[in-house]
């Protein structure tokens, strides 16, 4: 074997490895949390601001915040012993703690000045993508403006529990609607904000959501894998765009509603089998069969078309988990369905960009050296498909 191609086998399995070590730890999006604003309002310099907070986070951050050991003690307890009548019930047992650490690090001004938020009821608890997450609703007053500021520094990174936290902000205040992302490069928007910066920051939110989101990463390896030339990865690849983005819309905008705790599971079981396809075809045909069958012409046979319906369905369910990370569910608007098409535009650069790199380095392995080029494969395969059998065994037994 010649030392590019060592190097380029050395490359793909450095890269097989590091993927499948990193997703042992991480679950579906594991090193970031997402805090989810709703802002609407009311009445002249009346906001109403609904919060979607990650439970254990909240718990933690406000307890080390305020140096309050029962609420640290009650709410681990009730998290641990995943009662979230009790989760709620902890929260408004030290609700001042909770609120002062929340209007300390989430603030919406007007005209300048600061508003005043009042807590609005008590907490209540919800799921998203299978994580425990209070709800809470602070009534705020304002300065008479058409123009809000808002700022979110929740869960910074220099808390040590999390390495970055992005929040969604949809609003309908006064003459202005919209959405936007916030996190720590970009803690605050304008109601002001411009088409472009809209643009960008939904772009960057798709872009990234993808890259943090290692069971997508696996599931697109999977996929190329599986594929033998380069037009049944476009083909798999679009299959999939149009299959997720289906969904993804219907769900973001609050047609469809599936619980976390199917879909999460599923995309994880969807990871293994699409993993799992060339390792079960080189058992029904062996090596030999397939290495003919790849320098053949292109022509989907029945097995092809069978992959091509899998992965469709399988990129339906995706599509759900993609909107499970935006948490809108807002009515129908121009401005909400354009956040939402940016965001998968992000989405789609990403996986195009991860199958221009890893496609054509596999495929040259194949070609250059088939037998690596079956190790490599194999190898990418076998270790996705125990991730993905592993994430799946966790889902279901809710771990």
């Amino acid at each position: 074997m010649s030392r590019p191609l060592r190097r380029a086998a050395f490359a793909v399995a450095a890269a097989a490895v590091a993927l499948v070590l990193t997703a042992a730890p991480a679950a579906a999006h594991g090193f970031t949390s997402t805090v989810y604003a709703g802002l609407t309002s009311p009445g002249p310099g009346h906001v109403r601001v609904e919060l979607g907070l990650e439970y254990d986070l909240l718990v933690v951050s406000a307890a080390d915040y305020e140096d309050d050991d029962p609420l640290f003690h009650q709410g681990t307890a009730a998290f641990e012993a995943r009662d979230p009548v009790a989760q709620a019930a902890a929260l408004d047992a030290h609700a001042g703690t909770v609120l002062k650490y929340v209007a300390e690090r989430f603030a919406v001004t007007a005209q300048g000045s600061a508003c005043t938020p009042v807590q609005d009821g008590g907490f209540t608890m919800e799921e998203r993508e299978g994580v425990p997450y209070a709800r809470l609703v602070l009534d705020v007053r304002c300065p008479i403006s058409t123009v809000h500021e808002v700022r979110s520094g929740l869960f910074p990174d220099g808390e040590g529990y999390v390495r970055d936290t992005k929040t969604i902000v949809t609003y309908d205040l006064d003459l202005a609607s919209g959405s936007a992302a916030l996190d720590a490069a970009h803690p605050s928007f304008s109601t002001e904000q411009s088409g472009a910066q809209r643009f960008w920051e939904f772009f960057r939110l798709g872009a990234e959501h993808l890259l943090t989101g290692i069971d997508h990463i696996l599931f697109l390896l999977a996929l190329i894998a599986g594929s033998r030339r380069p037009r049944e990865i476009v083909l798999a690849a679009t299959t999939f765009t149009l299959a997720h983005s289906i969904t993804f819309i219907l769900a973001a905008l609050g047609a469809v509603r599936v619980p976390d705790a199917f879909v999460e599971p599923v995309i994880a079981l969807s990871i293994a089998i699409v993993a799992a396809w060339p390792l079960w075809r080189w058992w029904r045909r062996g090596a030999d069969a397939i290495d003919l069958e790849a320098s053949g012409r292109f022509a989907l046979d029945r097995t092809g078309w069978a992959r091509l319906g899998v992965t469709f369905c399988f990129g339906l369910v995706h599509g759900l988990g993609f909107a499970g990370a935006l948490g809108i569910e807002q009515a129908w608007s121009w401005s909400l369905l354009w956040s939402l098409l940016v965001f998968n535009v992000g989405i789609e650069v990403v996986q195009l960009a991860i199958i221009a790199i890893a496609f054509p380095l596999l495929a040259l392995l194949r070609r250059r050296s088939p037998v690596v080029g079956r190790w490599a494969t194999g190898a990418i395969a076998a270790g996705v498909t125990v991730m993905g059998l592993l994430w799946f065994a966790e889902r279901i037994s809710g771990l």
